[in-house]
């Protein structure tokens, strides 16, 4: 709960699997829920069972493969896999509310970090479109789309297949 209101606080709407139904494959509908968001919070508890704990793992990597803004927020006397004991995590104890909202706060300044990135990228339309479709995830400002669309129309890939990886990128 203490989760949610620190989200709401920040206008970051929580999307979660469960709360969605779409008749198709469930690994799928996860796959597409990571892609379609710029955040990934992973909390696991002791008393959560083994199963739980591998999804929410594996659901983690995927996050972080695709490129995901991810933290783990860890409860009181719960181990983590030695994969990710030198992750930095949250843990809910008393100072739980001050460390998320201070992890809150860097990441939604990773919006104008992404934005620049991209208008370094001169010469890799690709990964710029792909920043700032990050920027535009966490910041939801329009300009940022019409940059990413400016980089099709000006790189000449709006004659591209609709499904080549510079028309899907641009599509956000």
């Amino acid at each position: 709960r203490l989760i949610l209101n620190e989200l709401k606080l920040k206008k970051i709407r929580l999307l979660d699997a469960a709360s969605e139904v779409t008749g198709k494959d469930f690994l799928l509908k996860i796959w597409r829920m990571i892609y379609s968001v710029p955040l990934v919070v992973a909390i696991v508890q002791r008393d959560m069972p083994a199963l739980t704990r591998l999804n929410i793992f594996y659901e983690l990597g995927v996050a972080q493969a695709m490129g995901k803004e991810t933290v783990v927020v860890v409860g009181k006397d719960t181990e983590v896999p030695s994969d990710l004991v030198r992750t930095e995590y949250i843990l809910f104890d008393r100072r739980f509310k001050s460390n998320f909202r201070k992890f809150l706060k860097g990441f939604l300044d990773l919006s104008g970090y992404y934005e620049s990135l991209a208008d370094q990228l001169e010469r890799n339309p690709v990964l710029a479109i792909d920043y700032l479709r990050r920027a535009y995830l966490i910041s939801g400002e329009r300009g940022i789309r019409q940059k990413a669309q400016h980089i099709v129309e000006q790189e000449n890939l709006a004659g591209r297949a609709k499904n080549s990886v510079e028309a899907l990128l641009a599509s956000f």
